[in-house]
């Protein structure tokens, strides 16, 4: 795999400097090729393609109407290829890039129905509702490519093609290996996906079909043996002398599994008159005022944990199980029925719709010692009216009605009002839900951990919110209030006379109510060229323990950006600073996949870390250099987020991306 990237990197610079070279071919030699270009497109009907020609969709947005956007050709934000340190929702996680990963701020989950529970892993898989449905002109492909001779490398291609102007085939793959930081911290990932999007000469019948899968392999090193910040004292010591508390290797490596496949496929009709927006035109739009839909899937999820060495350094609870294979497999078959209506002027300024749907679920669920079958019938339906651009209410509603997670339920209401450019936008939002335990609370059967709680009572969850936006000003601003009565969450099982058979036995628990308050404010400056964003979360809860989260969160970018040569080098390069108040840090449960809340209440101080980075753009190229955790040469010389995990030190990033279009 290393001479692979290193072969692509290689590529990759080549290029580069051949388009650097173009740009700067001189004027005398400029003028011949036009000229030569010129006759060439008086012979025929030429066309020269460009990214306005390549153009997708999501199943959201499919399910309103027919219609598209352009694909994002910038280079704003391409520096943040690493999902767990995204500024805008970052992460708590064990200290390299693919490992067990929460989030770092209170984020609902507003699913319902069967749940299995495990998430450490879930922010790397490549899931149906995130396909991409292409129309492209001319057939599109990408090369992305970050790493190379660095520790974390990883690889994406991507390629659509319209086989006629109504059938467009796409693929895309993933892969990426990383050695870590400390010992086994080695990670590796192959997904990908197959997508295919088919609409009728007539417009009014639609085929989106995808099929996906996910391999994603984390090894487990159980922490550091050292509990205590004297790690990062004195000297810079490198990582990989640092002791771990497993330490197995090749066949004996220790590591949480996951395997994620599926098959979705959505065919829907459109009946009545069809209004058409920017006919012609790659953007147009179909909008129906009748539309019949079906949609089915089929997944299977499969979590592996693995470990064969004795627990010398106690990485997990009391026993003296050397071999460890811990599985949970989850096939989900699904079937869902809709209808909508629509009724709106001849003008599409004046919208209501109406959906209804039905939703059958089939569940097949095993662990190490069970077996079990489980069914949930489910009704669904929206309303929503839109006037113009200045108000835009919808309100929604999802419940169970026959099944294992009968009474679950999340109704949803929002408010949009738009009040010009000047002024800016107004939306309010309130939701309730009803959400029955996941599996991973009611039951487990793992070497460590045991336990079948059918005392468990459904989490209830009530949510208002207020936003206000105001793209002139760059200012967006969002305050949310939370009541959450049985929330669930893991806890280390009481142990006041340290019994040391009860260390590191992790248990469900349920909270009272809990009530939280969330405001996010983003501001962003512009002086010229220099640009200063920011972003600020405060959350306050009466019970900010059992939540393990900090009160607050801010990340501040402050950069330059500007057009060279001629228009040809599009660039900007920045200063990133992030910081979060100290909060009880969580410790994780390795076999388990699970972070809990221990009896030992450490806050970890979390000091400002600051990143340099360089983005550009070159035709069709975008590129992306950093330095991340730059200040460990100053001050702090380390830091944690999760109890004896410690995070990555300072390391340099490169990366680069390719798209073709012909």
């Amino acid at each position: 795999m290393r001479s692979l990237m290193r072969g692509l990197f290689g590529w990759c610079i080549l290029m580069l400097i051949g388009l650097y070279s173009y740009g700067q071919v001189d004027d005398e030699f400029s003028s011949a090729l036009d000229s030569a270009r010129a006759l060439e497109d008086n012979k025929k009907d030429s066309v020269v393609f460009s990214a306005k020609y390549v153009r997708y969709a999501t199943l959201d947005m499919l399910k309103h109407a027919s219609y598209t956007q352009q694909i994002d050709t910038s280079h704003r934000n391409f520096q943040y290829y690493n999902k767990q340190n995204l500024p805008w929702n970052p992460s708590i996680h064990l200290g390299s890039y693919g490992l067990a990963t929460r989030d770092l701020l209170f984020t609902p989950d507003k699913s319902i129905g069967f749940q299995p529970g495990f998430h450490a892993l879930e922010r790397y898989l490549i899931l149906p509702d995130s396909v991409r449905y292409y129309r492209a002109r001319a057939r599109y492909s990408e090369l992305y490519a970050v790493g190379f001779f660095f520790d974390d490398q990883v690889f994406r291609a991507r390629l659509a093609q319209n086989i006629n102007p109504q059938w467009n085939i796409a693929a895309e793959y993933h892969a990426a290996n990383t050695d870590g930081f400390y010992y086994n911290q080695a990670y590796s990932d192959r997904k990908g996906s197959v997508s295919t999007w088919y609409e009728s000469k007539s417009r009014r019948y639609n085929l989106l079909m995808n099929a996906t899968f996910n391999k994603v392999d984390a090894s487990e090193n159980g922490s550091v043996t050292n509990d205590t910040t004297s790690i990062f004292e004195g000297e810079i010591q490198s990582p990989f002398s640092i002791q771990t508390k497993l330490r197995g290797q090749q066949q004996n490596r220790p590591f949480n599994k996951w395997l994620d496949n599926g098959v979705f496929l959505r065919q829907s009709f459109y009946l009545g008159r069809l209004d058409t927006v920017h006919a012609g035109k790659p953007e147009m739009e179909i909008h129906p005022t009748n539309a019949f839909a079906h949609n089915t899937s089929i997944r299977q999820r499969k979590y592996i944990f693995f470990k064969n060495e004795e627990d010398l350094y106690s990485a997990f609870p009391f026993g003296d199980a050397v071999e460890v294979h811990d599985t949970t497999k989850v096939t989900n078959i699904s079937n869902e029925f809709t209808y909508t209506f629509y009724l709106r002027n001849k003008s599409l300024k004046n919208e209501a719709k109406v959906n209804v749907g039905f939703q059958n679920d089939l569940i097949w669920y095993a662990d190490n010692l069970t077996r079990d079958f489980f069914q949930n019938n489910a009704v669904k339906g929206d309303i929503r009216y839109q006037f113009s651009d200045k108000v835009d209410v919808a309100v929604s509603g999802h419940q169970i009605v026959v099944g294992e997670n009968f009474g679950d339920y999340l109704y949803e209401a929002t408010a949009d009002v738009g009040m010009g450019q000047k002024i800016g936008k107004v939306t309010l939002g309130a939701y309730t839900q009803n959400k029955s335990p996941e599996m991973v609370f009611t039951r487990m059967n793992y070497t460590y951990h045991q336990w079948l709680r059918n005392d468990l009572n459904k989490t209830k969850t009530q949510n208002l919110s207020f936003r206000y936006k105001n793209d002139k000003l760059g200012f967006s601003g969002k305050a949310e209030y939370f009541l959450i009565n049985n929330y669930l969450y893991f806890r280390e099982v009481d142990n006041p006379n340290d019994n040391e058979r009860l260390d590191r036995l992790i248990e469900p628990a349920q909270s009272g109510n809990l009530n939280l308050l969330k405001v996010t404010v983003g501001q962003n400056f512009k002086f010229g060229n220099f640009h200063l964003d920011n972003l600020v979360v405060y959350q306050k809860s009466d019970q900010m323990d059992i939540l393990s989260t900090p009160e607050l969160y801010t990340w501040h970018s402050f950069y330059y950006q500007d057009i060279w040569f001629d228009k040809v080098l599009d660039f900007a390069i920045g200063l990133d600073g992030k910081f979060n108040t100290p909060f009880k840090a969580p410790t994780y449960a390795i076999n388990a996949g699970q972070f809990y809340n221990s009896n030992v209440d450490i806050e970890f101080s979390t000091y400002p870390v600051l990143d340099a980075w360089f983005t550009t753009n070159i035709k069709r190229v975008n590129l992306f250099i950093s330095y991340n955790f730059l200040n460990q040469n100053f001050y702090p010389r380390g830091y944690y987020t999760v109890r004896r995990y410690p995070m990555n030190p300072a390391n340099f990033r490169f990366g680069v991306s390719w798209k073709f279009y012909d």
